[in-house]
């Protein structure tokens, strides 16, 4: 990953996925066929087996086990966003249809078609017993966890959060997202002046959140939601920017303190406008902004853990991204949007995250003392 964002490189390619692929990139995961361990194939489905593939990377696994041996299975919470969950094994399940009009027996499972099938597995995979919450918000939902657990924690009722989500990709968004016009024939170009569109992606990430200090700590959220319109963004920003001015305040500190941000950066005409207006009031020049949608694709539900990554790495080891396969900046951007990746001292960073209907969260990071 790291590689990829210094060399500015995407991950997005042509679509092929479904049985009547949409003329569209993707940001598609490679190895999801592979089948979860026998003891927890009740739960198999694309969207739980690219849980897992997250899960088992980075020794996530291993920090889990780790907590549920320190507090205990039942201080541990579990909290998950997902705006589709398993619905792609639904939309199979439909697919094949018996003579009676009922699932196949094969894919009946009662696990697997709920928008809670994500948070449970990863429950069960785990291990734990704490509180297990499905947060659903679009395209905030899994940077709205981050905040949910921070209340749990500060609030005494946990002592440990497993945090994140995972959206895979599915028929219902592919083509949802291109009948509402909003996806590109080609690579997504976020901010660029002839961006035509989005381009979906799929990922799986988590965080292990706890009490104290650490070289990597969540300092400030701050939620809103305007409810200007089903699918766009209020014109003048107005949620987004309560969501700023909530992060900031909670984090007790200006916006001239933040040295980068994770834009929300879709490529969508209205988004990308309202956004970059946005950072062009309220932050300097001195702000290395970049959105990495034109890497991944946007990841709908998961987008808010993916871009946490970015911004925590941006953090740890000073790499902050550019915004590739742009060329030429919208006049709505001002100076702190960039193109090209850069490398800086990088105390704190912002993650943007902004959904359907105006369901927005803006986390802020920093590095510890």
């Amino acid at each position: 990953m790291l590689s990829a964002v210094a060399d500015s490189r995407s991950g997005l390619r042509p679509n092929d996925f479904g049985p009547e692929p949409l003329g569209t990139w993707v940001g598609q995961v490679d190895g999801l066929e592979a089948p979860l361990p026998a003891s927890l194939a009740r739960w198999g489905c694309r969207n739980n087996r690219l849980a897992w593939l997250g899960l088992n990377a980075d020794g996530f696994i291993d920090a889990a086990a780790d907590a549920r041996r320190r507090f205990g299975a039942a201080r541990v919470a579990v909290i998950m966003g997902s705006s589709t969950s398993s619905i792609g094994a639904t939309e199979d399940a439909y697919r094949e249809l018996d003579a009676e009009g009922r699932f196949p027996t094969a894919l009946r499972s009662r696990l697997v078609h709920t928008p809670h099938s994500l948070a449970n597995f990863v429950q069960d995979a785990l291990a734990l017993e704490g509180p297990c919450l499905t947060i659903s918000t679009a395209c905030s939902s899994s940077a709205k966890a981050f905040a949910a657990a921070e209340r749990m924690l500060r609030l005494g009722l946990v002592d440990a959060a497993v945090v994140g989500g995972a959206d895979s990709l599915c028929g219902s968004v592919l083509f949802g997202f291109n009948a509402l016009q909003l996806v590109s024939p080609e690579p997504c170009r976020p901010f660029d002046v002839n961006r035509r569109g989005i381009n979906l992606g799929e990922a799986a990430g988590f965080a292990l959140l706890e009490r104290g200090p650490g070289p990597l700590q969540l300092i400030g959220h701050g939620e809103s939601s305007d409810a200007h319109h089903m699918s766009t963004p209020h014109p003048e920003g107005v949620g987004a920017e309560h969501a700023l001015d909530d992060a900031l305040a909670r984090a007790g500190i200006e916006a001239a303190a933040v040295d980068h941000i994770n834009l929300h950066g879709t490529a969508s005409l209205k988004n990308d406008e309202v956004e970059a207006a946005l950072i062009s009031r309220r932050f300097g020049p001195h702000v290395h902004a970049s959105s990495t949608k034109g890497f991944t694709g946007h990841t709908l539900g998961s987008a808010g853990i993916v871009e946490a990554v970015f911004s925590l790495l941006a953090i740890e080891t000073g790499l902050m991204p550019g915004t590739v396969n742009s060329d030429a900046l919208d006049a709505a951007c001002g100076p702190q949007i960039r193109l090209q990746p850069a490398r800086a001292h990088v105390r704190v960073a912002v993650s943007n995250s902004f959904g359907f209907g105006g369901t927005n969260c803006v986390l802020v990071f920093a590095r510890g003392e």
